[in-house]
């Protein structure tokens, strides 16, 4: 030991070894507290779609007991289950449940999850906050299919989903146009926007030309499908939407982390291999297929697309391999949510879905914007 004091060279690379075992001892801790970090942060967007599933399923059992027949909580879950197990003992209540109420809540649950998968693409997509699906001119098209076939009564097939198939067909039309604009050169996500926002006043205007000249029923009917509602639809909609809706979702889900990187920007993705400009109009077309089968049923439902993803931003960050499915989460929880509210708050009076959702998206947003010390985008 002596000699160690006495040489200086040794007494240095003695120094230089314990400092270094130091240093590795610090990093090994320090890596496995980034490990538990990464562990709590990924369980926390776990624990806010478990919550989000929770609340579609309690709100779910309110939504199919609400209605003139009274029939428990409880035992609308067991009548659905007796239902899928072909155990039906009452056939009333089974027809009421089953065939009355449960396709409402169904379509609440699908459209809230294609709208707000649809919003969060669009916002990564275009790096824009108050993107949406309509964004893309999808609902004004819809509008304008439909009112043409209830006023005019000129649509692309006859039949009972006239409308519906009318409303899809157009609802496709200005994503068309859009593409044709992306292709321009130099045409960048707000120029997209810009003609997004130019279609929509484009088919706004046919449509409300459209409405000066209907009779006072087919104006009502018209408003009532621009509101947007959930009333009225059976299960034969729900295989064409669950079907458009998921197949989307999966889609994107698949593309999520060349999203992450487009939402970086042109260049950085353009550097990382991906080619911007055509994986912007991939995307595209998913979310307007996705909008355009969940607008030609329900009419148009805003804020959901617009709204969810942010609040969902604030829970889980802004990575789109998880806000992608816990958007479609919470949106279908959002929807149902507000359905119910619409038919209970002034009962028996009942308020579409789409106007309880303004009411209760306009404020939330606001409150978005307003929060200090926070962000809604990023």
């Amino acid at each position: 030991m002596e000699d160690y004091e006495a040489d200086p060279r040794i007494s240095r690379i003695v120094s230089h070894k314990v400092t270094r075992w130091l240093s590795e001892d610090a990093d090994l801790e320090q890596q496995e507290e980034s490990f538990l970090d990464y562990k709590r942060y990924v369980a926390r967007k776990w624990v806010f779609m478990a919550i989000c599933v929770v609340v579609i399923v309690m709100v779910m059992g309110f939504a199919v007991t609400y209605g003139t027949y009274d029939i428990g909580f409880l035992e609308s879950y067991q009548i659905i289950w007796d239902h899928l197990t072909d155990n039906i003992t009452n056939t009333t209540k089974d027809h009421i449940i089953v065939n009355l109420r449960m396709p409402r809540v169904v379509v609440g649950i699908v459209a809230g999850a294609g709208l707000s998968v649809a919003g969060a693409v669009m916002q990564s997509t275009l790096m824009n906050p108050l993107a949406d699906s309509y964004t893309t001119g999808v609902s004004s098209g819809a509008s304008f299919g439909a009112t043409l076939a209830m006023t005019l009564g000129m649509t692309a097939a006859a039949g009972s989903q006239a409308i519906v198939i009318n409303a899809f067909l157009f609802a496709l039309i200005p994503t068309a146009m859009i593409i044709s604009v992306s292709k321009m050169k130099n045409a960048s996500p707000t120029t997209m926007i810009m003609a997004g926002i130019a279609i929509m006043y484009i088919f706004n205007a046919f449509t409300t030309v459209m409405m000066l000249w209907a009779d006072e029923s087919t104006l009502a009917e018209v408003y009532q499908w621009q509101v947007g509602t959930l009333a009225g639809t059976t299960w034969n909609e729900v295989p064409v939407m669950i079907v458009a809706v998921l197949a989307g979702i999966i889609a994107v889900q698949l593309l999520s982390r060349k999203l992450n990187v487009l939402a970086t920007g042109d260049e950085t993705a353009r550097a990382l291999g991906v080619d911007a400009s055509k994986m912007r109009i991939i995307l595209l077309v998913i979310v307007a297929l996705m909008s355009a089968a969940v607008v030609s049923f329900t009419g148009l439902i805003g804020f959901v697309g617009l709204v969810t993803p942010h609040i969902v931003r604030i829970f889980i960050g802004a990575d789109n391999r998880y806000l992608i499915p816990a958007s479609a989460i919470a949106g279908s929880a959002l929807l149902v949510t507000a359905d119910l509210l619409g038919r209970a708050i002034l009962s028996p009076v009942v308020l579409q879905v789409g106007v309880v959702m303004a009411f209760i998206g306009g404020p939330m947003f606001l409150w978005l914007l307003m929060r200090k010390n926070s962000r809604v985008w990023g």
